[in-house]
């Protein structure tokens, strides 16, 4: 057993998993995991900078962070950053807040990494051997990753629930031409995706990250969030399709009343829930599969 702790720090929140890793048997045993929405994001797409409070809010989970995985006694960690921290010209003042805070320095991975790390850590307790299609959807972007046991193709495209509302909704609720102008930028997302990865050949859609894994809480209609019930659901294109209209017709006060939502996802979630709907739509596919364990499983797979 090897006793690691993993960080995945995305464009809208920052995760942690301490888990006790054996290669040998293949199993992860959780050990803490917890997840902070941060919106390091804030402005990025706007600006091309990190924001001094988006990275305050960041620093302050980091801190938080260095508690558990001390009181844990972590032996490896590590830290992997990903859609905003890319973008930004001031990520040098990232990076040193990190490295000063938990003593080990963010990876700002390329998508293609990101994509194998989502792979992994999704596909990993699967059943089955059937041409998967893998979708992370982010705050900053989205991961299109196709494969059966490995990655065989995979591609990040800047399409995110954070990006793509700071882009696009100035009201609440949206307009229907904010709404279209949001469809617009996923389906030449989409487009793009195709141009290397055969997303239409899969047989099975696993989707992963907060976005996904809040419709599903919705489409179950849970009292309070809970993991081990999304975890592995299968949620029809009808609910998803019933859902994420409900949501971007419903204003702040509406989608904040979901018992299962977090609060950080409150402004956020009527994008992400229209990107699921346009890939389902996309390829054609009856169900998602919803994952919990993700890019965070994968990382704490390539520590151990």
């Amino acid at each position: 057993m090897t006793r690691v702790a993993a960080i995945d720090c995305g464009t809208n929140s920052i995760r942690l998993l301490v888990a006790d890793a054996d290669p040998a048997t293949g199993e992860l045993a959780d050990l803490d995991r917890r997840m902070t929405i941060v919106r390091l994001g804030q402005g990025v797409d706007r600006t091309g900078r990190l924001a001094p409070e988006a990275l305050e809010r960041t620093f302050a989970a980091c801190r938080e962070y260095a508690a558990v995985i001390k009181k844990h006694g972590a032996e490896k960690i590590r830290f992997v950053a990903t859609s905003a921290s890319r973008d930004a010209s001031n990520r040098d003042d990232f990076v040193r807040g990190v490295l000063d805070i938990l003593g080990v320095e963010p990876e700002v991975i390329t998508g293609d990494e990101e994509a194998e790390f989502s792979f992994t850590g999704a596909t990993r307790e699967l059943p089955g051997h059937e041409e998967r299609l893998v979708v992370d959807i982010g705050g900053g972007s989205t991961e299109f990753v196709v494969g059966h046991e490995e990655v065989e193709a995979a591609r990040s495209v800047d399409i995110g629930c954070v990006r793509l509302t700071e882009r696009h909704i100035r009201h609440d609720p949206p307009t229907p031409a904010e709404v279209a102008a949001i469809r617009a930028d996923i389906e030449a997302a989409l487009d793009l995706a195709e141009e290397t990865v055969p997303i239409r050949e899969a047989q099975t859609l696993v989707g992963l990250a907060g976005s996904v894994t809040t419709v599903a809480a919705i489409a179950l209609g849970l009292d309070e969030y809970d993991p081990t019930r999304i975890h592995h659901s299968r949620i029809p294109y009808a609910r998803v399709e019933a859902i994420s209209d409900a949501l971007l017709k419903a204003d702040h006060e509406q989608r904040a009343a979901h018992p299962a939502m977090h609060p950080g996802r409150v402004d956020v979630i009527g994008a992400g829930a229209l990107v699921l709907l346009a890939i389902m739509e996309r390829i054609g596919v009856p169900e998602v599969v919803v994952s919990e364990h993700d890019i965070l499983d994968g990382i704490a797979w390539s520590i151990a």
